[in-house]
């Protein structure tokens, strides 16, 4: 499930499963918009449709059933109802109204379930949800454009051009992967960026500005916050925003990376070959080199913290 997918799904994980039955039918499902019904009910509910039988069924499913009543009933109880054996589950869901009580009432009822099943693909893919329900603040993305000695860092790489067209329409792919963009006023005010999609798929993600901007500025509609970076984190989390990609300028960037208050860099270095670009952005940031990948003529460098926030 891609991460324009998932975010379909924000607050909620973005959580799959596959039903088998035992007689080798497959029956797939994906968690909803909030309100919705979460991914086991989807794929139960496809299963009944084709008037499968689901006794003795084996379920696999990216996150541990819920167990609780919220917008929808407890996956865990409607996967006991539906005679389904067996359950397994990549991980255990860190949401403390779950953290392991639905694994403990499949188990109760004679459910057999295995815990760990590509666990790591799957903490990769619902990163965000986990900072998320563990943090209380949302994933952060901090991108930026740069030239390999790091001195021209543009507030605003779609109106500045210091990267290439290619690397311009990535970060617009990047943009639609987030639930909020922000920026700083100053990026408003010298570039009046709109931070939209155009250049990708994808919904528009909500726009965040640190500071106060003119009502005709073309971010507008927008949020605006002021304060610690922190308190606007956990007030955004708590609107039900997962995901942040911070698209300031450097001031903003550095603030961010200051405080250790960012998960993932992202940085686009403009005309230069990956293995030189990695080694000048783990100089500059520090972090773990994940990825460095060539788009035209420059480098994509993905980096994580050196430490677990």
């Amino acid at each position: 499930m891609g991460r324009a997918a998932r975010r379909a799904a924000s607050p909620n994980p973005g959580v799959g499963c596959i039903i088998a039955t035992a007689s080798g039918e497959f029956f797939e499902g994906a968690t909803r918009p909030p309100g919705g019904d979460h991914a086991e009910i989807v794929a139960l509910a496809a299963a009944r449709h084709a008037g499968a039988d689901l006794s003795g069924a084996t379920a696999w499913v990216t996150l541990e059933p819920c167990s609780h009543h919220g917008r929808t009933g407890p996956c865990a109880d409607a996967l006991i109802e539906a005679g389904v054996r067996r359950v397994v589950v990549a991980l255990q869901d860190p949401d403390p109204r779950v953290a392991g009580g639905g694994i403990r009432r499949l188990r109760d009822a004679g459910v057999a379930v295995e815990v760990g099943v590509n666990a790591d693909e799957v903490a990769h893919d619902l990163a965000a949800y986990f900072v998320h329900r563990r943090t209380g603040r949302p994933y952060v993305t901090l991108k930026l454009a740069t030239t390999i000695d790091g001195r021209a860092i543009s507030n605003d790489p779609t109106t500045q051009w210091i990267t290439g067209s290619q690397a311009r329409a990535d970060g617009h792919r990047l943009r639609a992967e987030h639930d909020a963009i922000l920026v700083g006023a100053g990026t408003v005010r010298a570039d009046n960026p709109r931070l939209t999609t155009r250049d990708a798929e994808g919904a528009d993600p909500i726009r965040v500005v640190l500071g106060t901007v003119d009502p005709d500025a073309a971010v507008q509609p927008c949020i605006e916050r002021s304060g610690e970076l922190i308190d606007v984190l956990h007030e955004l989390a708590q609107s039900g925003v997962m995901s942040v990609l911070v698209e300031g300028g450097p001031r903003v960037a550095n603030d961010f990376h200051a405080a250790h208050l960012v998960d993932r860099y992202v940085l686009y270095v403009a005309n230069t070959e990956p293995a030189k670009a990695a080694e000048a952005m783990r100089a500059l940031w520090g972090g773990e080199i994940v990825d460095a990948t060539q788009i035209g003529n420059d480098v994509r460098v993905t980096l994580t913290p050196q430490t677990e926030r």
